[in-house]
């Protein structure tokens, strides 16, 4: 994944054959804005994602998600 204007940091996802054992091997924080939330952890559950739990005790309202494999991702 690129920045289309080129200034951010590029993303890169490779994939590995052992299953995840214990902590995340990744954990991603998607930035959506608050108008944008709740419509993106709905395509995210869609696309596979669990809802783990949402909080906003840390700021902004944060839903935490597990992937197919259990790995968690934040969307505020």
């Amino acid at each position: 994944c690129r920045d289309p204007d080129g200034a951010g940091p590029r993303l890169f996802f490779q994939r590995v054959p052992e299953p995840k054992t214990a902590k995340n091997r990744v954990h991603l924080d998607l930035q959506v804005g608050p108008q944008d939330r709740e419509a993106e952890v709905e395509r995210l559950v869609a696309l596979g994602a669990t809802v783990a739990w949402t909080t906003s005790d840390r700021g902004p309202v944060t839903t935490t998600l597990r992937d197919p494999e259990g790995n968690e991702l934040c969307v505020s």
